[in-house]
C-alpha cells in the first residue's frame, strides 16, 4: 500500500535529499502568491485550496515534478507552458533544470480567476 499523508510536511520528508528544497521552493512560491490558501493533501501530493477549491497540486517523481492543472490562459501563456505540457492538464518540471516559479505564479493566478469566476465573483 503506498505511503499516506496526512500535511505537505510529511510528504516533503518522504522525498529523497537533494529534492526537499525543489518542492518546498513550490510550496514557498505558492504560499507568497497566495498567502491565504489552505495547505492540503489532495490525491496523496500536496495541494493548495482557495475558497474550498483546490488551486493547484505539485508532487515530485523520479525525474520531475508534476503540477496540475493548467489553467486556461492568454497566448502568451499558453506558449509559456508548452515545453512543459505532458498530457491533458499536466505540466513537467525536470529536475534537472531550475523551477520556472514564474510559471507556478502564472498558473496559480490563472486558476484563482478561473475560481472566482465558477463562484460568481468576478
Amino acid at each position: 500500500m503506498p505511503q499516506q499523508f496526512a500535511t505537505i510536511d510529511e510528504y516533503i520528508d518522504s522525498l529523497p535529499a537533494a529534492v526537499r528544497p525543489i518542492v518546498d521552493s513550490i510550496r514557498a512560491t505558492v504560499r507568497t502568491a497566495v498567502p491565504d490558501a489552505v495547505e492540503d493533501i489532495s490525491y496523496q501530493m500536496p495541494c493548495f485550496k482557495w475558497r474550498g477549491n483546490n488551486l493547484i497540486h505539485f508532487g515530485a517523481w523520479k525525474n520531475h515534478i508534476g503540477v496540475y492543472p493548467i489553467p486556461a490562459g492568454t497566448p502568451a501563456f499558453e506558449k509559456k507552458v508548452a515545453p512543459y505540457i505532458a498530457g491533458k492538464g499536466t505540466l513537467r518540471f525536470p529536475l534537472r533544470d531550475p523551477i520556472p516559479h514564474d510559471i507556478v505564479r502564472a498558473m496559480v493566478a490563472l486558476r484563482m480567476k478561473e475560481i472566482a469566476t465558477s463562484a460568481g465573483c468576478d
